[in-house]
């Protein structure tokens, strides 16, 4: 009898082997974690720094009468509960199409600088037009998570043969250690400049108004309709180009729109909230426990996923330090680790 062969390449290993799961657990599964989702934006609305009585928190809901804990719940908890639950989304969705066009699993939404494309934007907002508001400083920073995007993937696609992986994972990193440099540069020269970066950095939901939420909005709607649109040709192309294209999948195509969508998500939510890191690189991770390599499921999954993950640890530096704040960015960063090393040392982190 003769022996099969086992591909070589990892990815293609994952793209071939069989589903962890049916149809039936992963809807299931897909449910479980909407209703998860559910609980988390109940929570993020009903728990803060200052604590409000729960029928107080329902009644600021239902019937805002303009009193103070009315206020705060209906037009800054919720306010920030949104802006989570499209943050997360963008993060998670960015996360999975970054691992699956880059092949990477490691990969995650700042790995072709397009977070540091949106904090240059920042910092020449604030440095050379001196804007500080938030409102209007944030369409510098989606500027400039675009225009970095843009100056990657040519630089990716020049010379010889069409952009691979590797060559964009090459350009995203010299563009992203350039634009780090730069920033740097001039926060240091600007007492005014970093003391404003300093703030935007960590990345934060709160101080966020309802404008900031009407502007980012349609890019984050606009990049998850993309994404949501790609899972069959990401499928494809985790066979390698050659074989996605022999499938049918044309690999071009399908890059410039995954490129598309992770410039409008990732620089959307980056200029919304400032850049919140792990979300998009752990929770594609957690998801491929349930779903296995299959884009269809993973994707839905990572945009139910990550809004829990951002929206819980938005809650936990609420009440961690109260009276004062935690900002988003540095729970996750504390959350997150730990996730990604248990991934690593089970070695589920190559199946992709």
């Amino acid at each position: 009898m003769r022996t099969p062969e086992l591909p070589d390449d990892p990815a293609q290993a994952a793209a071939t082997a069989r589903p962890r799961g049916g149809r039936p657990l992963r809807a299931t599964g897909l449910g479980a974690a909407v209703l998860m989702l559910l609980g988390v934006v109940l929570l993020s609305i009903a728990v803060g720094a200052k604590s409000i009585p729960l029928g107080t928190v329902v009644r600021g809901l239902l019937t805002p009468d303009g009193s103070e804990n009315a206020v705060i719940v209906h037009d800054y908890r919720t306010t920030r509960t949104l802006l989570g639950l499209g943050v997360g989304a963008a993060l998670g969705a960015s996360g999975a199409l970054m691992q699956a066009l880059t092949r990477n699993p490691l990969a995650d939404p700042g790995l072709l600088g397009i977070e540091s494309g949106a904090s240059a934007g920042v910092v020449l907002a604030i440095g050379l037009f001196q804007i500080t508001s938030l409102i209007g400083y944030v369409w510098f920073a989606f500027a400039g998570a675009a225009l970095t995007a843009v100056v990657v993937y040519v630089l990716g696609t020049t010379g010889r043969g069409a952009a691979t992986p590797v060559r964009l994972v090459l350009a995203g990193t010299a563009v992203n250690a350039a634009l780090i440099a730069g920033i740097s540069a001039l926060t240091f020269l600007d007492d005014r400049t970093f003391a404003a970066m300093r703030l935007w950095s960590v990345g934060s939901l709160a101080g966020r108004d309802a404008d900031v939420l009407t502007e980012v909005t349609p890019f984050l709607l606009a990049g998850l309709v993309i994404a949501l649109c790609l899972p069959g040709a990401l499928n494809a192309l985790a066979l390698g180009d050659a074989a996605g294209a022999a499938l049918g999948a044309r690999v071009a195509r399908t890059r410039v729109l995954g490129v598309l969508a992770i410039t409008l998500l990732c620089g959307a939510a980056t200029a919304a909230v400032g850049p919140v890191g792990f979300v998009g690189l752990t929770v594609p991770h957690i998801a491929r426990l349930v779903t296995g390599p299959d884009h269809r499921w993973i994707l839905p999954y990572s945009v139910v996923l990550a809004p829990v993950l951002l929206l819980g640890a938005d809650v936990v530096g609420r009440v961690l330090v109260r009276p004062d704040e935690l900002a988003v960015g540095i729970v996750t960063a504390f959350l997150g680790a730990p996730v990604i090393i248990v991934l690593v040392r089970r070695r589920r982190v190559a199946a992709l």
